[in-house]
């Protein structure tokens, strides 16, 4: 019997890129349900599905994401849903048996002044970034929930949870709502219809000098699975018991402004880009390193420009999707 594998938040953007990778690999079964066929935060309904489909490996890429704006405007929600989420699908994975899981968090879990580049060992050093703090705790959770387990029952139940930290992703099955977006995906919004109203400016948040690390969802389903297979030894080799999460990045970053600039580009838009100063810069900057997980045998592959071309031919087809509030 092959494995059967739970891909929670398959439609979302990282869920999604996971189901993609896995398909193009060997035959397995794949489980999937939507929202509105499971909701994650119900500790019963969660309960229920794993007992009834007994999965025996779990991507755990469901989540409640946004950018600065909606982590800003819902923190309640963040904190809550993703705390819930991942409590009800871990737990219930080791009740029904699940061995191998692998819970994905962000690189907002590292101190607001992290040493650049960010090593896995700035995990709770010092200060959060205020704007997504409530979401970065429960990131954190995560990564302590799958430690925790291991500590506990990886020896006598053979549980084996891992995490990856990925940077700030981007590409296919992106959400481009114009207020609750990342920045990728708002930039370019916000220059598509920029250009289609011939406008002669378009003003971004903050005051663009801040830098950010981008890669591309395929890349980073690439790093989960290839995560998910390592070997346990070598994995705990490259790890520690309460430190156990890999960071995944392409090792590049650009300012805000180069960013928006390249994205001007690829979506073909000529105005003038401003800067608006009065709006927050979140970090200073946030650069992975991602070492550890390249010494393991995975790195990025995808350059940001075709990438952001990519994630742009995604916008044009796919722009009216639902977004979930």
């Amino acid at each position: 019997m092959g494995d059967r594998i739970f891909v929670a938040g398959h439609r979302g953007m990282v869920g999604s890129a996971i189901v993609r990778r896995l398909q193009a690999g060997a035959p397995t079964t794949l489980l999937t349900r939507t929202h509105a066929e499971l909701d994650l935060c119900s500790q019963d309904a969660v309960n229920r599905f794993f007992a009834a489909e007994r999965p025996t490996q779990v991507y755990l890429a469901a989540a409640k994401v946004g950018g600065i704006h909606a982590n800003d405007t819902y923190p309640a929600q963040f904190i809550y849903q993703n705390l819930m989420i991942q409590a009800n699908v871990i737990e219930a994975a080791f009740r029904n048996g699940v061995k191998k899981l692998l819970f994905l968090g962000s690189s907002c879990i590292y101190p607001r002044l992290a040493a650049q580049p960010m090593q896995e060992s700035a995990l709770l050093t010092g200060v959060l970034e205020p704007t997504n703090e409530p979401y970065a705790i429960a990131k954190i959770a995560g990564i302590k929930l799958c430690e925790s387990y291991n500590r506990q029952y990886g020896a006598t139940h053979g549980v084996d949870y891992r995490s990856v930290m990925p940077t700030n992703l981007y590409g296919p099955g992106d959400s481009y709502h114009p207020e609750n977006s990342h920045v990728i995906p708002a930039l370019i919004r916000r220059f598509h219809e920029a250009k289609a109203a011939r406008a002669a400016s378009v003003a971004i948040w903050g005051t663009g000098t801040p830098r950010r690390e981008f890669l591309h969802v395929d890349d980073m389903a690439a790093a989960c699975v290839h995560t998910m297979n390592l070997d346990l030894a070598i994995h705990a080799a490259n790890t520690s018991p309460m430190q156990s999460h890999l960071n995944v990045g392409s090792g590049v970053d650009v300012t805000i402004g180069e960013l928006a600039a390249t994205v001007a580009r690829v979506v073909g838009y000529e105005g003038r880009i401003d800067f608006d100063t009065s709006k927050p810069d979140g970090a200073p900057r946030k650069l992975m390193d991602s070492t550890r997980l390249n010494n393991l045998g995975w790195h990025a592959t995808i350059a940001l420009e075709p990438g952001l071309a990519d994630a742009y031919r995604d916008f044009l087809q796919n722009s009216q999707r639902d977004i979930v509030q």
